[in-house]
């Protein structure tokens, strides 16, 4: 009984692009567990005891919020459904990491270091070099890159089939760029690289995004670039914050410029709504003291 429950509510989110694999596992994990005692409606009892066996106070917290949000659909259509009070295992949300803005010397380094990589005299220390290269190109997301195919590379641009919410959008390249995905597929060549994915490892398919990760996280260590383990430092998808946060920089200091520019930003990073573009801003120094210096003249103005 809930358990089909369970799949009509992730059926009904899917149905609006989201991916929802996450809070899918989430409320399979609880309906297995409340079926064992036999539950056929949601019991507040009963979650509490299963959020308590969580491994943390936040993974028991992220659980609780799942549930309970699930716990709201259900009780809509049948009172028998019990809805826990919100906040029992905590509230907060997690604080959205520092962007690190990475010079144009410490991108090259990381993408020369990549061609160092084992083994030697196979594809997966060019897929690395390239991989690291489009992501500072683009500003795409790593889960976009290694979603590619190779038929993704069209002459208008490339097909991002893997975007956030399941969207797809057609990202014009630079030249330079398509001259290094070129030069990509040359080396696969040589190498008798298979494979329907863009970037392969020796396996002839994508690496993983966890793998590319930690590869990347890797390389800035031993660079430098980044402090022991359990230190906070660069990212992979800083390689996307530098991008956009490049982009604004070099847009006209003119607000109407900045506005049309903002917009077509938003359109090119694949961002569902505008406003998480406009978070680059915080990351903008150059822009930041202009906006600073407006807010001032504004003020001044206001003051006589």
């Amino acid at each position: 009984m809930l358990k089909d429950k369970i799949a009509r509510y992730v059926a009904l989110h899917r149905s609006f692009g989201r991916k929802f694999d996450e809070q899918e596992r989430t409320l399979d994990l609880f309906g297995s567990y409340a079926s064992g005692y036999g539950d056929r409606h949601t019991n507040v009892a009963r979650i509490y005891d299963w959020c308590r066996t969580a491994s943390s106070q936040n993974v028991a917290r992220e659980r609780f919020d799942r549930i309970r949000r699930f716990c709201l659909y259900v009780h809509a259509e049948d009172q028998e459904h019990q809805v826990p009070p919100a906040g029992v295992f905590g509230r907060g949300k997690r604080r959205r990491p520092t962007p690190h803005i990475l010079e144009p010397e410490q991108v090259r380094a990381i993408m020369q270091a990549a061609l160092d990589l084992p083994p030697r005299g196979k594809i997966s220390p060019h897929t690395y070099h390239y991989l690291f290269g489009l992501l500072a190109a683009t500003g795409l997301r790593l889960s976009e890159a290694l979603a590619l195919q190779r038929n993704d590379v069209t002459g208008d641009g490339l097909i991002i089939r893997n975007g956030k919410f399941g969207k797809q959008r057609l990202l014009p390249i630079q030249p330079s760029t398509r001259a290094a995905l070129e030069a990509y597929f040359t080396i696969r060549r040589d190498l008798n690289a298979p494979g329907d994915d863009l970037f392969v490892h020796v396996r002839g398919h994508a690496p993983s995004t966890t793998r590319a990760y930690i590869i990347f996280v890797r390389l800035a260590r031993e660079l430098g670039f980044r402090g022991p383990p359990g230190c906070p430092g660069i990212r992979v998808h800083d390689l996307r914050h530098t991008f956009a946060v490049r982009s604004l920089e070099a847009c006209p200091r003119d607000r109407e410029a900045i506005a049309h520019h903002m917009a077509a930003l938003s359109t090119y990073l694949g961002h569902t709504d505008i406003a998480h573009t406009y978070w680059y801003l915080e990351a903008t120094p150059v822009l930041l003291r202009d906006i600073a210096a407006a807010g001032e003249q504004l003020f001044l103005g206001d003051a006589a």
